[in-house]
């Protein structure tokens, strides 16, 4: 029960200034998770960030993009870090389970039986077609998914954290140094720069 004074704890889970935006119970959670993992052929990225910005407006293309790059510095899939991390945000240890169970659980169920008719049918000529067709999907979603995140981050003037992520392709991309010294040297001076600007 919450009082006058005493603020419900769904509501603090949100950043200030987004206080109106509603904010998703263990239910919610569950069916959005598991909608990205049955339509995720390929992938969930794209279709994480088209349910959770996009089509129920849960965050900004600007916060979905911050939440995610904490994820993919932390060991782990990318997107259960995600799950697990905005699920207990939302709805506390309830939306965190429900949010990784919804992610994992209807993949897990399909892959069984996936598994059991490639088995008796995946040398058939018209299947190995399909599979090369849904690559080819999930490629592209993938990219369309990069350039509306990119979008993002760049609608704005050229700020410092362009430029980590610029040394950050490089360093990485280009030159091919290892991943693990690129973060540890990239991340303290990004987290130094974001609250800088917000100080």
């Amino acid at each position: 029960m919450t009082g006058p004074d005493v603020p419900d704890s769904r509501s603090a889970a949100v950043p200030a200034g987004t206080a109106a935006r509603h904010v998703p119970g263990a239910a919610e959670l569950f069916l959005a998770f598991a909608k990205m993992a049955v339509c995720g052929f390929g992938g969930v990225l794209a279709w994480s960030r088209r349910i959770i910005v996009q089509e129920r407006g849960w965050l900004t293309a600007e916060e979905f993009n911050e939440q995610l790059a904490l994820c993919q510095v932390l060991p782990g899939g990318n997107i259960l870090n995600f799950s697990i991390m905005y699920g207990s945000r939302c709805a506390g240890v309830p939306g965190a389970l429900a949010a990784l169970i919804g992610l994992i659980g209807p993949p897990m169920l399909l892959m069984i039986v996936a598994g059991i008719l490639y088995r008796h049918y995946g040398a058939l000529p018209a299947l190995r077609g399909m599979f090369a067709s849904l690559a080819a999907a999930a490629a592209g979603l993938l990219i369309a998914t990069a350039a509306q995140m990119v979008r993002a981050t760049v609608k704005d003037r050229l700020r410092p954290a362009h430029l980590v992520t610029l040394a950050a392709f490089v360093s990485a991309g280009v030159l091919r140094w290892p991943l693990l010294v690129v973060v540890a040297v990239l991340m303290p001076v990004s987290v130094a720069l974001a609250w800088w600007r917000r100080r």
